[in-house]
């Protein structure tokens, strides 16, 4: 394989033009495909002690190739380049493989004999072949020497590292750095138990003798290592990790001063394994040590540390731009906090370090009872540096902003909520609003359908221009197949009058940022990270975790302008954090609004789960097991759960769903979590969700224990404001913005109230308009969370939809809880009276006279209701199509009207313990047959009705067209559940050879709907049975069987199909007998006449 590949190569070396070449390469690269691996060997250098191997580095042969095109030479070729050394085999993996064993700096070329002449057409100017093999030219120089050597001094400011790697059990490390330059190696000091050290020390390498030419040497210096390590007890350091880094060059005969010099301090990434573990903030400058020696050097300036011995800090030239600032700590409270070494934790305190400084809080005395400190905030002073971005923690600055006067009318945004006028063809009961039947459901389902619509008309609009773009014809087609039904509006007229739900897709901890406006979460981390590189970090940190701190933290500098404390109304003692409310332990009732659940993980052999709803908050815990829903993936629980919390001891409330299992203990689907008390001290107010609109009574009632201008009001004093001004003319003016809207609310007896309650709420739907203190408050929402199975990370086990509301116990009593419990179907009964046929297509082929009939009868059923199907009697023997009935169909069912959904409840096999209920469209089918009694009935056609929304029946026959199927959109619509009686005319469709929709017949039908207690009181009967009979249909005489009645068979066939054939053919036949006898009597009579007989 090699001396064909040498071969190869060779024949492309010896091409002449371009062309050639280029053709060639493309040859041998589709040589080289089909070989399994490189056709040249990598080179591998290796280091020997004893005659064993313990290192090695790995040349790929392909990168030091020599060509003499230049765009096809390896791209280290000729070229010196830095190797580090690994150990061999399974030792190079993990940590111990990821420390440097050696390295080297090499001068490698690989080609081919005949090339030799070119390999050192790369060496660095500085060095050159050996004198005492330099006329051999049959083989390569056994070494090199140099010619021209540089004295440099290299000074290393190390100044701090962040975020380090946890390498002891405690969870920190003792970190130090080592760092090699050539031949020279020099090591930091020791910093004990920190993940973020301030070594702040110059390491000088003197005499560090680098080869080559100057010029060179300053272009392209060589690579320093730095590698951190973690200084254990008993045995050997620990592999942090490492970071490599090219120093800045000074040559003798430049000027040390800027922009090169002196160097700034920056962050390098520091790196283990394939991961990053933290970042080194340093400095490197090389200095080259002239013909005068060291004196020429930059003179090494700053401060002298006599306690640490001979190690000299960073020159004041080299460090950062320092200011004093203060860190001030919100220490709020921990939480969740596990055992250490087997023992629950008491009586804890934290320590904040930052910058090698630090404060403790106070102790807490008693976790159990208490989890909150009682000091709130602390501060310590520290040196941090100007720059922001090198800052070990980010800062917060005070924003300015100027006031505006902002009129804003909400009459003229509640204008598309107004009542619209009709358009042509609707009917008026789509307009109709009843607000006896609205509940929050119906709030539910209006706030689903208004994305959905939103989204509709966007595709429409879009699917518009592509028309308009593509052509007038198509135009025209789009403008027709995008114009809404007229009926088709009717629902969504009226869900757009309904106040609606901010519905959210995923939590609400997202879309407000964990609610961390001023009170932060932070977790405690103890142990060490794993070593292991194919361990999710975030599954490592969740076995360290021990706990969380609550608090905030805020850096800024002293002092503080004069200004700002006067805006602020600054209270010393709380520092920057102003207005926090007090940690003490508070008494709440917590409303948990479990909606519905969706997508749910099977848990049960079937495919599907039996679900209910578990809540544990604190102390207390509730499994609804009673109700759970049977085989559902997607249920609908429609549960409030009403439960006392104390905060903070109660602070996380967690929704489970869980499998119910009649053998067994039931199995956790998932789980989600909530932390309540970011939510309950947020400025987002996300204890009870605003209203879009105030009412005291109906569906959108206001349930928060304070009225909209009571939370106005306190908003306005808790943010230093006055208070809203209410004036006439329906206005309001909240920090110099004036809001307008209606000033009047209807009680439930229907009287009109005055009441400055619609223009408070107003102002805090829009709270987030006003500058410097405004912030969203949370609406009337529902969230969806995710489910989390802790034995399945990672993995999404459903999505469950649901709010949390709170009120606090010292506050007066909150409103009425809503009821979202699901809408059970109300009972209805739709009677079918198929009246006529008409224009049924003729199937069969009468045996005596070969005239097409057809054998006449209607099935209908509703949808998901296929074993109740009933028939019609049998019209036979139909000539022209036309069939009479008046024949009943009675369908019972239950009907959700809000979800427009038949409710059906029926065991999926015998051996099912519960129910399944089942949700589907309410539509009528009808359909027409032709009877056989020999073979199968043959099916003639069919029309599906939505009795939601259904073209209106034709008067008569002959203006029933296919039309009223294919283009509903065009014709006028009609709810049975609105509409209640209609009749008409409907056409029969089936599908033709081409498979396009033809009519097979037309049906006149009357539907009739009643409620159960309607029915109960006016009973009838199927068919034409009692009570109610109807009459029998008036059929023609034709409309029998022959074998069932023969002689009435052959009357009909005698006396009216085949009466003038019958008389035509006695005439013949008595033609026929006179000219037989007179045929027969002539020769005797003539005879006779002849003789004279």
């Amino acid at each position: 394989m090699f001396r064909r590949s040498l071969k190869q190569r060779r024949r492309i070396l010896n091409a002449d033009s371009e062309e050639s070449w280029k053709s060639s390469a493309k040859a041998a690269d589709a040589n080289f495909s089909f070989q399994p691996q490189h056709s040249i060997p990598d080179i591998y250098i290796w280091m020997i002690s004893n005659n064993k191997r313990i290192a090695y580095a790995r040349v790929p042969s392909k990168d030091i190739l020599h060509s003499p095109l230049e765009e096809e030479k390896g791209k280290d070729c000729g070229k010196v380049q830095t190797l580090f050394f690994k150990l061999p085999g399974k030792k190079s993996f993990g940590p111990a493989g990821w420390t440097v064993q050696a390295k080297t700096e090499p001068y490698l070329w690989l080609g081919l004999n005949r090339q030799r002449k070119d390999y050192l057409s790369g060496l660095p100017n500085g060095f050159e072949e050996n004198k005492a093999v330099k006329g051999v030219q049959s083989s390569p120089p056994i070494s090199l020497q140099y010619t021209m050597k540089q004295i440099f001094q290299l000074r290393v400011h190390m100044y701090q590292a962040r975020s380090l790697f946890a390498a002891d059990s405690t969870g920190l490390s003792d970190p130090f750095a080592r760092v090699f330059f050539s031949t020279h190696s020099q090591v930091t000091e020791i910093l004990n138990e920190t993940l973020c050290p301030t070594w702040d020390q110059l390491m000088v390498f003197d005499n560090v003798e680098l080869y080559g030419e100057a010029g060179e040497l300053r272009d392209d210096p060589p690579i320093i290592v730095i590698e951190i390590y973690d200084q254990d007890t008993v045995g050997k350091a620990d592999f942090m990790g490492r970071t490599f880094a090219k120093p800045i060059t000074k040559m003798s005969d430049e000027h040390y001063g800027p922009p090169r010099f002196p160097p700034q301090l920056e962050y390098y990434q520091i790196y283990r394994g394939n991961g990053t573990a933290g970042e080194m903030l340093a400095a490197f400058e090389l200095l080259q040590i002239g013909p005068g020696g060291k004196a020429d050097l930059p003179p090494i300036d700053g401060p002298t540390d006599i306690d640490r011995g001979p190690i000299r800090p960073v020159p004041i030239g080299k460090q950062l731009r320092w200011c004093v600032n203060t860190p001030q700590v919100l220490f709020w409270g921990l939480r969740d906090l596990k055992r250490v070494n087997l023992a629950q934790v008491d009586r804890p305190r934290v320590d904040i370090e930052c910058a090698g400084k630090g404060v403790q809080s106070s102790l807490i005395q008693n976790y159990k009872k208490n989890p909150n400190f009682s000091t709130l905030v602390k501060w310590f002073e520290v040196d941090l540096p100007e720059n922001k971005l090198l800052n070990p923690f980010s800062s917060l600055f005070p924003l300015h902003s100027s006031d505006a006067v902002v009129k804003v009318d909400m009459e003229e945004e509640k204008g598309g909520k107004g009542k619209k006028k009709r358009k042509k063809g609707e009917e008026p009961e789509e307009e109709e609003l009843d607000e006896s039947m609205l509940d929050w459901w119906s709030k539910y389902f209006a706030s689903i359908e208004t994305p959905k619509e939103v989204i509709k008309a966007q595709e429409a609009e879009a699917e518009e221009k592509d028309d308009v773009d593509s052509g007038e014809g198509r135009r025209k087609r789009g403008k027709g197949r995008n114009k809404p039904a007229p009926g088709e509006s009717g629902p969504e007229k009226k869900k757009q009058k309904i106040e609606e739900l901010k519905m959210y897709n995923r939590e609400l901890e997202i879309e407000y940022n964990s609610f961390e406006d001023w009170l932060h979460t932070f977790n405690l981390f103890r142990g060490k990270c794993s070593d292991d590189a194919d361990v999710d970090q975030n599954a490592a940190d969740e076995d360290r975790l021990i706990g969380k701190f609550k608090g905030s933290l805020c850096i800024y500098k002293v002092p503080l302008s004069d200004e700002f404390s006067r805006e602020m109304s600054f209270d010393s003692n709380m520092g920057m954090f102003q207005n926090i409310p007090h940690n003490d332990p508070i008494n709440v009732m917590v409303r948990v609004y479990v909606v519905r659940a969706t997508d749910l993980h099977p848990a049960d052999i079937n495919g599907k789960a039996d679900p209910y709803v578990a809540i544990k908050l604190g102390k207390s815990e509730i499994k609804d097991k009673e109700s759970y829903i049977s085989k559902q993936l997607n249920p609908v629980f429609g549960k409030l759960f009403d439960i006392e919390a104390t905060l903070p001891m109660d602070s996380t409330l967690t929704v489970s769903i869980y499998d119910w299992d009649l053998v067994g203990t039931d199995d956790m689907i998932g789980e989600t979590k909530i932390d309540l008390e970011n939510r309950y001290y947020s400025k987002h107010r996300a204890t009870c969700g605003l209203t879009s609109s105030y009412a005291i009574h109906g569906y959108n009632v206001w349930r928060d224990p304070l009225k909209p201008t009571q939370i106005l009001a306190k908003l306005c004093k808790d943010s230093k404001m006055d208070q809203p001004q209410y004036g006439p003319g329906e206005r309001v003016k909240v920090a110099n913005r004036v809001y307008t809207g209606p000033t009047e609310i209807e009680d439930e007896n229907g009287l009109k109230k005055q009441t400055d309650e619609h223009l408070a709420l107003a102002v805090l739907n829009r709270w987030d308009d006003l500058p410097r203190i405004g912030c969203k408050l949370v609406p009337d929402y529902v969230e969806t969370r995710p489910l989390l199975n802790p034995d399945k990370p990672g993995i999404e086990q459903g999505r469950i939809e649901m709010w949390v509301d709170m009120f606090p116990k010292d506050m007066p009593a909150p409103g009425p809880s809503l009821d979202i419990s699901p809408r059970k179907p109300k009972k209805f009964e739709l009677r079918v009276i198929v009246w006529n046929t008409d224009e049924v297509v003729l199937e069969d082929d009468d045996i005596f006279t070969g005239e097409k009939s057809s054998d006449i009868f209607v099935r209908g059923w509703l949808k998901g209701q296929q074993e109740d199907k009933q028939d019609t009697d049998v019209h036979y023997h139909s000539l022209t199509g036309e069939g009479n009935f008046n024949w009943r169909f009675i369908y019972p069912f239950d009907y959700l009207q809000a979800e427009e959904k038949i409710v059906i409840s029926k065991k999926e096999s015998m051996f099912s313990w519960d129910e399944t209920e089942y949700k589907i469209p309410a539509r009528l089918n009808l359909q027409v047959w032709d009877a056989n009694h020999f073979s199968a009935d043959d099916f003639l056609g069919a029309i599906e009705l939505d009795l939601n929304r259904f073209p209106r029946g034709a008067k008569t026959a002959k203006q029933c067209s296919i039309d009223m199927v294919i283009n509903e959109q065009d014709m006028p619509m009609v709810n049975i559940f609105k509409q209640k009686r209609i009749k008409g005319w409907w056409p029969f469709v089936a599908r033709d050879e081409n498979d396009e929709l033809e009519i097979t017949g037309k049906v006149e039908a009357e539907l009739h709907l009643m409620t159960s207690e309607e029915a109960e009181k006016s009973p009838v009967g199927e068919g034409r049975n009692e009570p109610e009979p109807l009459e029998k249909p008036n059929r023609p005489d034709t409309t029998f069987l022959w074998f069932l009645s023969p002689l009435k068979a052959i009357r009909y066939l005698i006396c009216t199909q085949y009466k003038w054939l019958v008389i035509k053919i006695v005439l013949a036949l008595l033609l026929l007998a006179l000219l037989v006898l007179f045929l027969y009597n002539m020769p005797g009579y003539m005879a006779k006449k002849l003789l004279g007989v």
